[in-house]
């Protein structure tokens, strides 16, 4: 879910059920999904608020898995900016590649 928020700077909320699973499981599930975000961010678009729920078979997927599911998402809802480079995990903010 997001909300486009003008003047406001762009913010990101994640979330795991308790009934998705135990505590740990869903810690690692908010790791994963941070760190998806973090990578993201800075290609996201300004001036939108993003909330994300992460569902109960992400908990088995890798960080890279989550991180293109998520990048997915954002592009089929024009939440990226032009300047993206694409869906490579190891991109830093000015879209070079680093080891």
């Amino acid at each position: 879910m997001f909300v486009e928020r003008p003047g406001e700077p762009t913010l990101i909320g994640v979330t795991v059920g308790r009934k998705t699973a135990n505590a740990a499981r869903r810690t690692r599930g908010r790791r994963l999904m941070r760190e998806a975000f973090r990578r993201l961010l800075p290609w996201v678009k300004d001036e939108v608020w993003i909330i994300a729920s992460l569902r109960e078979k992400a908990l088995k997927k890798s960080s890279k898995d989550v991180y293109i599911d998520i990048a997915r998402s954002l592009k089929r809802r024009g939440l990226m900016k032009p300047e993206w480079p694409g869906f490579d995990w190891h991109a830093d903010k000015e879209g070079k590649t680093c080891a």
